[in-house]
């Protein structure tokens, strides 16, 4: 009859590879059936329960509990006793010689070391990776179950210094050559990455390679980067390290489902980078195939194939001057439409908000905010003046040029309005003249802005053919004239007004050591001792910490000890 045997090792700190390894040499010895070694978790517990084992109550998070089925009570107890054994040849097999006992310890060892890899458990993992930004090193947080306020602050706390926070829960980066956690071997290149997905960066570069390109950096941002508590700030951090990497030519950026407001901060500053930026957020709609530099596409493969097409081309009618914003503190922040088409508004409303969010209109459009007076605008704003509310009583402005002509003086007047836009529908039916009344009000509101110094523009959409009765090309030659920026692609007006807004939209940049992504890889290793190996076998300098829980996993008296230094 066979027997299951237990043992709890109270404070008994082991990473999980080596305790995976000793439970799959355990389970091989003579008369075992089946064993489990793993630090008692509640969740750990429960998995052992599930797979059929049985064990004392009683041990705690930090304990180690080693569990052994047999065919009888004494094969059980042998292999029990031979669990040290076991555990002392493991570790002399992985052990890189005299191990530093703390991260300060291994940082006088490796004082030029510029990264701390942290793979410790989740309770314990925000204090070491704090204490990591405390000696001034960027960290790859491999940890999970890190709590959201915990990542907020480090990720704040990094930027204010200049440092970066991969992670937690970052699975995958490639730093200047040498990866980082499931980092793929791929060949150096030209393109760039940004990964709120470690999969989605490992297919990307895996993708990449196999085409023929290569990768030059993978930065890893965790999961929650781009979740509105979040803020994306290793995304943006990311993308200022790139956008000032010579080697970086091409950038790709992929997440998982990412919150609206924020997906439009990141490509806000994606477009004023000045390199081309492949977008593959998943879950987020894309307003078109490509706007301006910005490359939008629907999936992992299609980004890698994107990233290698634009690497192969000529690249330098898709790079612009990097927008600098000591240089744009005083231009205007906001857009405005008057539209009187709704689906000119809806499209227009759609291509700009995916860059310069958050938007508010009367249009209902997921992720764009509802106007609660549509008498006033605030921030971004488009406005369908055909909608029932504005025609109740009134001609459709496609006819009647009056209330538009109203709301162009009343957003004008507004210091903060940099871009507004209006549309001039053409063909049977519409104003037979429309240009004759929009044009002398925009040349008015422009020469008033140039006096007063405000920087505005006011950029005319125009729908028509030659053959409408209003004549197209004298309607676009009234406009031309009176100083607005003149248009019959609605795609073309959307670029001109984000690169007129995205000035101020783009002040999202840090000063960080320049050097990081180029110097050599050194690091400090805290928890998984694989990790270790993995730096090593790549070149990379690395030292390992012999890390073990605070007071034995003791919360108590860790926080004691705390107070007490």
């Amino acid at each position: 009859m066979s027997a299951t045997i237990n043992e709890i090792r109270p404070g008994a700190y082991f990473d999980s590879v080596v305790l995976m390894q000793l439970q799959r040499e355990l389970a091989q010895l003579q008369g075992v059936i089946d064993a489990g070694v793993v630090m008692a978790t509640p969740a750990n517990c429960d998995l052992l329960i599930s797979s059929g084992f049985s064990f004392d109550e009683g041990a705690r998070s930090d304990d180690l509990l080693i569990v052994i089925k047999a065919d009888d009570e004494q094969s059980a107890e042998k292999a029990l006793a031979q669990v040290d054994q076991l555990m002392s040849r493991k570790r002399q097999i992985q052990s890189e010689g005299y191990l530093p006992k703390s991260m300060q310890a291994a940082a006088g060892q490796l004082p030029h070391s510029s990264w701390v890899l942290v793979s410790v458990p989740g309770r314990y993992a925000a204090k070491v990776a704090r204490d990591a930004l405390d000696i001034n090193k960027n960290v790859f947080l491999y940890s999970d179950n890190v709590s959201l306020e915990d990542e907020v602050e480090l990720k704040k706390t990094a930027w204010e210094r200049g440092l970066l926070v991969m992670g937690p829960d970052c699975g995958t980066a490639i730093i200047n050559g040498v990866g980082f956690g499931f980092a793929n071997h791929v060949r150096r290149g030209a393109i760039g990455l940004i990964g709120a997905s470690g999969t989605g960066l490992q297919v990307i570069t895996s993708e990449i390679h196999r085409l023929g390109a290569g990768i030059s950096h993978a930065i890893g941002t965790g999961g929650r980067d781009l979740d509105e508590e979040v803020g994306a700030i290793t995304a943006l951090e990311g993308l200022n390290l790139l956008t000032r990497d010579v080697e970086t030519e091409v950038i790709v950026v992929v997440s998982k489902p990412p919150a609206p407001e924020v997906a439009s901060r990141l490509l806000s500053a994606a477009w004023g980078c000045g390199k081309p930026v492949v977008v593959d957020l998943i879950g987020h709609p894309a307003p078109a195939r490509r706007i301006g530099s910005l490359h939008f596409t629907s999936s992992l493969t299609d980004a890698a194939n994107v990233a290698v097409r634009l690497i192969q081309e000529d690249n330098e009618s898709g790079i612009r001057q990097r927008i600098n914003p000591e240089e744009s503190t005083q231009r205007p922040k906001f857009a405005r439409g008057i539209l009187a088409g709704g689906t000119i508004a809806y499209e227009v409303t759609i291509g700009l908000q995916s860059v310069l969010g958050p938007f508010f209109s009367n249009l209902h459009i997921d992720g764009v905010k509802h106007l609660p007076d549509i008498w006033k605008s605030q921030e971004h704003t488009i406005l369908d003046l055909g909608d029932d509310t504005f025609t109740q009583g009134r001609l459709h402005p496609m006819m009647d040029n009056d209330y538009r002509i109203r709301r162009l003086r009343q957003e004008s007047a507004d210091d903060e309005v940099s871009v507004i836009l209006i549309d001039l529908v053409l063909g049977e039916g519409a104003h037979p003249d429309p240009a004759s009344e929009l044009a002398p009000v925009t040349a008015e509101l422009l020469q008033k802005a140039q006096q007063s110094n405000q920087l505005l523009e006011i950029v005319c959409i125009v729908i028509g053919t030659d053959e409408d009765p209003q004549d197209l090309n004298y309607q676009i030659e009234q406009m031309n004239a009176a100083g607005a920026k003149v248009f019959q692609d609605i795609g073309e007006a959307i670029i001109h007004t984000i690169d007129a807004v995205l000035p101020v939209q783009s002040k999202e940049w840090t000063e960080q050591n320049p050097e990081l992504l180029t110097m050599p890889v050194s690091a400090i290793n805290i928890g998984l001792e694989i990790f270790s190996e993995s730096l090593r076998s790549q070149g990379a300098e690395v030292i390992g910490v012999d890390w073990r829980p605070p007071a034995g996993g003791d919360e108590r008296l860790a926080n004691l000890l705390s107070r007490l230094k």
